[in-house]
């Protein structure tokens, strides 16, 4: 009986320490190009059923030739077709450790899944995108 009491309370710390970390995580980011250093987007990271989400709230370029809000024309399913300011593209990512892994990201450029991880390094969030053992990870910064 007392290791059970012992495991339940191990248990509601770890899941203490996981809201910890994804209130260090939640707010808007601002996503990078990283070649010239332009501020391409603003993603909301909130958590929402102990898992972690993101939702694309602003884009520097909002619209598209023709002055209509730029579409996920390329996207899947549900997203398909509709607007990219509003898209959630960071999907059930879970708390492992000091990261959040095991959901999704998707690049609404070309409408693709990838495995997704994110990680807070020096002030700043670290979001990588796997594609087999193949990854690219992408600095994001912290809005005001």
């Amino acid at each position: 009986m007392k290791r059970l009491v012992i495991a339940v309370a191990l248990n509601a710390l770890v899941g203490v320490g996981a809201l910890l970390a994804a209130d260090g995580l939640t707010g808007t980011w601002k996503t990078v190009d990283e070649k010239t250093g332009r501020v391409l987007s603003e993603v909301e990271l909130y958590e929402q059923g102990g898992k972690l989400f993101g939702k694309i709230t602003h884009l520097t370029n909002p619209n598209d030739a023709q002055g209509k809000p730029k579409l996920c024309t390329k996207c899947q399913g549900e997203d398909k077709d509709k607007p990219i300011v509003g898209l959630v593209i960071l999907k059930d990512l879970s708390a492992s450790g000091d990261r959040y892994k095991g959901g999704t990201v998707m690049d609404p450029e070309d409408g693709k899944l990838y495995r997704a991880e994110v990680w807070s390094e020096d002030g700043k969030l670290k979001m990588r995108g796997y594609l087999g053992p193949f990854y690219r990870t992408q600095t994001w910064l912290k809005s005001n």
